[in-house]
């Protein structure tokens, strides 16, 4: 089973794509969808492109995608919302089954504490996926470690 995990932003979207076959996670691709410059309508066209390439080379079996914690700064919140607005309807209009994971569920998932640090995050994905020192932007990180919580689900 392909599952690919995104980390939605405004400015960069981490994604990573692992299978998992049986017990055994391996990590297949992880990156950031870098949206351009310009205004933030073409921000979105832009999204919507790279995701649709995303899931036409790798065909996942589902998806996991972080839903939107409490953001301090409400503008960017609404920008976050809007790209995964973006997001939500490109896996819908795939027929993708989507499951939307929230930051707690995610470290729990992976670390065993829903309070864990990014850092901790980061340490159980290089372990889960056998990456050694591979430096990793949070991002990719956090997409990485969406894509194993949502491995970890029987059920979507």
């Amino acid at each position: 089973m392909i599952i690919l995990g995104i980390d939605p932003g405004t400015v960069r979207v981490g994604y990573g794509v692992i299978e998992k076959n049986g017990g055994k996670l391996t990590h297949l691709e992880s990156g950031l969808i870098k949206l351009p410059a310009e205004n933030y309508e073409v921000r979105l066209v832009a999204l919507e492109k790279n995701l649709k390439e995303l899931l036409r080379k790798f065909r996942p079996d589902r998806v996991g995608l972080e839903r939107l914690f409490f953001e301090k700064n409400r503008k960017t919140a609404i920008r976050v919302a809007e790209a995964r607005g973006v997001i939500l309807k490109t896996i819908v209009q795939n027929s993708i089954p989507l499951k939307e994971l929230n930051p707690k569920e995610v470290k729990l998932a992976v670390t065993g504490d829903g309070n864990a640090s990014k850092d901790g995050v980061g340490k159980m994905v290089k372990y889960f996926l056998k990456l050694g020192s591979l430096k990793m932007l949070d991002d990719v990180s956090d997409a990485l470690a969406i894509a194993i919580a949502a491995a970890s689900l029987e059920r979507f």
